[in-house]
């Protein structure tokens, strides 16, 4: 048997892909079955890599190209493995939920034997589905075009146009294009992320699924930040490197578009942070609001440009129904805690049946849109504080009867989960973007007494490699606090 050494070319059979991109590829070695991880190696099929690690007989290596689809494989969007949008293109959907399905399952083996368990529910969309898109100025290769998409697969800078999106609701695409020809016409230069020359860095699109109305905000290199720059002075103010008679042409743009729903805002954003978010130093509203209301399950919400809010509308009504079957008669006349609570979403619908709600999240901004949308809902057995759950969870006085846990994709700080668990409540809610993190939390919770008592997932996020998990925690008999 040949020793295997990095920088080797090598081909074989994806067997399986683990959470959430990691492929098993199966290789022969002079009669010897070996595996290797490959990233973005997806099941069924057959790819070449280069070996890029090895350690202790494990091996990883680099995707080089696909050389056999799946068999299962075909159509899907052109720029599938180009993109780092996505990872399932081309796919049928039915394929890839079951793939998700074994992922979780076997990360949570350990803690969902005597669980029951509701499966994995689809999205009601698996196309256009997304709400919400925050694209990026910059060019396909270097001295390129401009462009206005996403960030190429493993590419900090390369940026791929993202006019036909098949997850993004088809007026973005409409939005991307027009916003794509107008600036490169102008000749305005996206901003460098290394040198932090130029101007153009983000467009942000949002759509309220149930009402069409949208949002379109232009997100420029703002007075601030150092290489601000101009770009002629009939073209660009000295400040912010963009006129006003180019954001009002750039709206003319947008408004004359054929959309299936309708603007409702068009902003522009001014952003003098050095990293690559979208970020507001300054917001101007060059036609329109800057804001519309969604609806989801009943409730109302407000959202702008930078409010958190489930990318996935009615995907949202799927999970959060679920959440609501879980929580409802735990939280019956109960005092809940609702932590990592975003815009109070799941505090609002707990809110029905508990006594009192709190909720904790540490973004200010989304605790301010909570308070305001339970306000708008007529929720007044809500409260919502600004702050770190680590901390706190000391300065609560109401002891919970149940808590309602959606953390992060980290997960939760050893520390708060400690706190948490010391509680002892009977019943807590799980809610998890990310199954890798649950199955670590999942270890110290066990521990604490806790059994998964009823499970499930729902696809929010069809084509990528991501989905929610929800667990209902309850505690064991013989642990349960007197």
């Amino acid at each position: 048997m040949s020793r295997i050494k990095k920088g080797m070319t090598l081909s074989g059979k994806v067997v399986k892909c683990a959470f959430p991109n990691k492929g098993i590829v199966e290789f022969d070695n002079e009669g010897i079955v070996e595996r290797v991880t490959v990233k973005n190696a997806l099941p069924g099929q057959t790819v070449s890599f280069v070996i890029n690690k090895t350690r202790g007989g494990k091996y990883e290596g680099r995707l080089l190209a696909v050389e056999k689809r799946a068999d299962c494989e075909c159509g899907g969007c052109a720029k599938a493995g180009i993109c780092g949008g996505c990872l399932y293109q081309g796919y049928p959907y039915e394929e890839t939920l079951k793939i998700k399905e074994e992922q979780i399952k076997g990360l949570l083996e350990a803690y969902t034997q005597e669980a029951d368990y509701d499966g994995i529910l689809a999205s009601p969309e698996d196309a256009g589905y997304r709400n919400k898109m925050e694209y990026t100025f910059g060019d396909e290769e270097k001295g390129g075009e401009l462009r206005v998409g996403l960030h190429k697969r493993g590419s900090f800078y390369d940026i791929v146009n993202a006019g036909e999106c098949l997850i993004a609701d088809e007026d973005f695409g409409r939005i991307v294009n027009v916003t794509e020809e107008y600036f490169r016409k102008e000749g305005v230069p996206y901003f460098h992320r290394q040198s932090h020359q130029g101007v153009l860095r983000h467009l942000l699109v949002r759509k309220a699924a149930n009402t069409g109305e949208i949002l379109a905000a232009l997100v420029t290199a703002g007075a601030g930040i150092n290489g601000a720059a101009s770009v002629g002075e009939n073209k660009a103010s000295r400040n912010t490197g963009i006129s006003d008679e180019m954001l009002d042409a750039w709206k003319e743009e947008i408004l004359g578009l054929t959309l299936k729903g309708k603007i409702r805002g068009i902003l522009h954003i001014e952003n003098n942070a050095l990293g690559d978010v979208v970020h507001c130093d300054k917001e101007t509203v060059l036609f329109g609001e800057d804001h519309f209301e969604e609806t989801l399950l009943g409730l109302k919400f407000r959202i702008s440009p930078f409010s958190f809010f489930q990318t996935n509308s009615h995907g949202a009504e799927v999970l959060y129904g679920l959440v609501r079957k879980y929580i409802a008669a735990e939280c019956e006349g109960a005092e809940v805690y609702d932590l990592y609570s975003g815009t109070g979403t799941i505090a609002q619908l707990a809110a029905a049946a508990a006594k009192h709600v709190t909720g904790v999240e540490i973004v200010e901004e989304a605790v301010e849109a909570a308070k305001e949308n339970a306000a708008l809902n007529g929720l007044k057995n809500c409260d919502f504080i600004a702050g770190d759950v680590l901390k706190v969870l000391d300065d609560i006085e109401e002891k919970p009867g149940v808590i309602i846990l959606d953390p992060p994709r980290d997960g939760i700080h050893p520390k708060a989960l400690k706190k948490i668990l010391d509680y002892g409540v009977d019943n807590m809610v799980y809610v998890s973007c990310k199954p890798t993190s649950l199955a670590r939390d999942m270890e110290e919770i066990s521990k604490a007494g806790y059994r998964i008592k009823r499970w499930g997932m729902v696809d929010m996020f069809p084509f990528t490699g991501n989905c929610e998990t929800i667990c209902l925690l309850s505690r064991l008999p013989e642990q349960s606090m007197t």
